[in-house]
């Protein structure tokens, strides 16, 4: 399951196009803060029942973030906490400054996240103690603002290792692209080695290699660019954008197929499959043209020197050098390298070029 924020911060109207976007490609949640000035909180309460209101149009899960002093900027009590149901709201995502007793109350009325970051083993006996609805608890990490601050893998993954031998879902966060959340705009990663990395790239290595159940993106946007490489990995393939050195437009579309990854994956290089059981390179790119070195990402078409393997596309996994039977056309853009690992054996892939009408 992925997701989306969305804050009170602003009109939600605006966010609406995006909301049905996002949906469309396959998000399913909504993260928002009830931290509530003192100044506005009639403001935010209505904010918050457009922002239930489209939720429900959309068939999205809406969790927001409570403390006890925006829970009272709400006119509302933990007894009369159901109303935000009417709302909209799904789920509460608690913290500081509520007690065990009132958790365990409010799971057995609602979706309850607890602090995933902070949670301690004992923590969790005493909740179970107090009689915890476990069918209605997730644990979700916090997000970092500022640069150098978020959590460290080692640390992530031992938090994880045993929330998941409670039975507790994961949800952890990743920076978005495009529109960045202040007041640092550093992006809201939950670990630190996400925090310039591309959304797509973050997510994959939450949901592959840390196995996290939930992953929202904590910033306000992602450019279509990321929406389009959640879109297609949804269809079972990577899409990965490159910068061309060819300028041939039309030579340039041919190598923008869904392709293979041979099964018998090699170390050094992804193999398109297709690329010479269908021919379908053809000249001028068969010609020994830009034979230079071949950096990691390089985009590369074996020429007629190759004999039997002319006509074979390859995609770099490390730095290679030069061969003169070897046309470099491309290269990966450096944000996507990260994505070269999870291309196996059997994996489907697509180049996508940039600014090539």
């Amino acid at each position: 399951m992925r997701g989306i924020a969305i804050y009170l911060s602003d009109s939600i109207s605006r966010h609406e196009e995006y909301m049905a976007k996002m949906k469309s490609a396959g998000f399913s949640s909504i993260f928002t803060s009830l931290q509530i000035p003192e100044e506005n909180p009639h403001l935010y309460v209505n904010l918050l029942k457009e922002l239930g209101k489209l939720a429900k149009k959309y068939e999205m899960e809406l969790i927001a973030d409570i403390s006890p002093k925006s829970l009272q900027h709400l006119g509302l009590t933990w007894e009369s906490i159901d109303r935000l149901a009417s709302w909209g709201l799904t789920g509460l995502r608690i913290d500081y400054g509520i007690s065990k007793e009132i958790m365990v109350e409010l799971s057995r009325k609602m979706k309850i996240a607890l602090n995933a970051s902070t949670l301690t083993k004992e923590e969790m006996r005493r909740l179970k103690s107090l009689g915890l609805c476990s069918k209605n608890i997730e644990a979700w990490h916090n997000y970092y603002p500022r640069p150098e601050t978020g959590l460290d893998r080692t640390y992530f993954s031992q938090q994880n290792d045993w929330l998941r031998k409670e039975g507790i879902r994961v949800t952890a966060f990743i920076p978005g692209d495009e529109e960045k959340r202040g007041p640092l705009y550093s992006g809201l990663p939950t670990l630190e080695d996400h925090r310039y990395a591309s959304p797509f790239f973050a997510y994959l290595d939450l949901k592959i290699n840390e196995n996290v159940d939930k992953v929202l993106i904590g910033d306000v946007r992602i450019s279509e660019k990321s929406l389009e490489q959640f879109s297609a990995f949804d269809q079972n393939v990577f899409l990965l954008w490159a910068k061309p050195f060819v300028q041939d437009v039309i030579l340039q579309k041919e190598i923008t197929t869904v392709q293979t990854n041979r099964m018998d994956a090699a170390r050094d290089v992804i193999r398109s499959q297709e690329s010479r059981e269908y021919r379908f390179i053809g000249q001028p790119l068969l010609e020994p043209i830009h034979t230079t070195t071949r950096k990691k990402g390089s985009i590369t078409i074996d020429n007629l020197l190759y004999g039997r393997y002319q006509g074979e596309l390859q995609i770099v996994k490390r730095d290679l050098p030069a061969d003169e039977k070897v046309n470099v056309i491309g290269r990966i853009i450096d944000e996507d390298l990260p994505l070269l690992p999870f291309i196996n054996g059997g994996t489907k892939f697509k180049i996508q070029w940039m600014n090539i009408e």
